[in-house]
This record gives C-alpha cells, structure tokens and sequence, in this order.
C-alpha cells in the first residue's frame, strides 16, 4: 500500500461517519446543541470540513472548495469566507444551522478534491514544509496527519451528539 492509499482510507473513514451521522436528521435535530456551550451536529461537521478545505487546500496550493466552488455562498451562513469555526463562541456556533443535504454535499465535495490531491502526492513531498509559523515548521505529512486527527475527532463528537439526540 502506498501513503496516499493509506491517507484516502483515513480520509474515507471519515466520510462514511459524516454520512452515518447526517442520516435520518431534520434541520432541527443538526442544530441542537446537548448544552449551553457544546456543539451542534451541524457546526461540528461544518467544521471539520472547513478544516479539511482550508489545511489541504494550503497545503496543495489550491483555492478551497469553500470559495471555489461556490459553497460559501450555497449554504449562506452569516460567517466570513475565511471562517473555519477555529476558537467561535457559543453565539458563533449557534449562527451554524445547515440541512444534511448541504453538510454531505459540502464534504462530498471537499473529500473529492482531498483524493484527488492525494493521489497526486509522492512519498517525497510529505517532507516538504507547508508552513513555517510553528517550530519546528510543518511538513506536508504531519499537516495531514494532524486533519485527520482533527477531523476524526469531530466526526466521532458528532456521532456523539447524535447518540444523545435518538
């Protein structure tokens, strides 16, 4: 198995919580929020397919699917293009309301363009620097690493609420 096989599975993994969780969902059980300040179904899937959109698209010197593609503007949120939902309050998390038609295809879309990415990507340029703000900079693999991390941990929280909601 090559790394990119391996970083697609990872990835694939995710989507098929993502899918599980947005099931059988009505707007108003995806906005729920289990506490004053927890997170919504909705937001924590929004989020982790920001996260997705805004690392690797940096990462692959790519425009993200968000603006790219005109998802910004689809789903209509009253948050900036930029917005990833990195550090929002409980206001900002409330203002997160999206149907699963929008959450699945927003990471439908974002998943493609991340496999797609992927199968591009060579042994070699996972020790390429993508971003030399932190210290030691980041490598192309541990950038991916790191969102899968992030993004599998979101998931399983949204699956989570979900439980607590049926």
């Amino acid at each position: 198995m090559k790394t990119s096989e391996l970083l697609i599975d990872a990835h694939s993994r995710i989507k098929e919580v993502v899918h599980a969780v947005a099931a059988g969902l009505d707007d108003k059980m995806l906005a729920t929020r289990p506490g004053p300040s927890a997170n919504s179904i909705a937001w924590l899937v929004w989020h982790l397919t920001r996260v997705q959109d805004d690392h690797l698209a940096d990462a692959g010197g790519y425009e993200q699917v968000y603006t790219a593609d005109g998802w910004h503007e689809q789903l209509g949120l009253p948050l900036d293009a930029a917005d990833t939902g990195y550090a929002h309050t409980p206001d900002q998390v409330e203002l997160v309301k999206l149907n699963a038609d929008q959450l699945v295809g927003y990471y439908d879309a974002v998943h493609a363009r991340t496999v797609g990415f992927l199968r591009l990507m060579s042994d070699d340029d996972l020790d390429r620097i993508v971003d030399r703000r932190w210290d030691p900079p980041v490598t192309l693999g541990v950038r991916l690493v790191s969102v899968i991390d992030d993004c599998a941990q979101h998931a399983g929280q949204a699956a989570y609420v979900k439980g607590l909601l049926s």
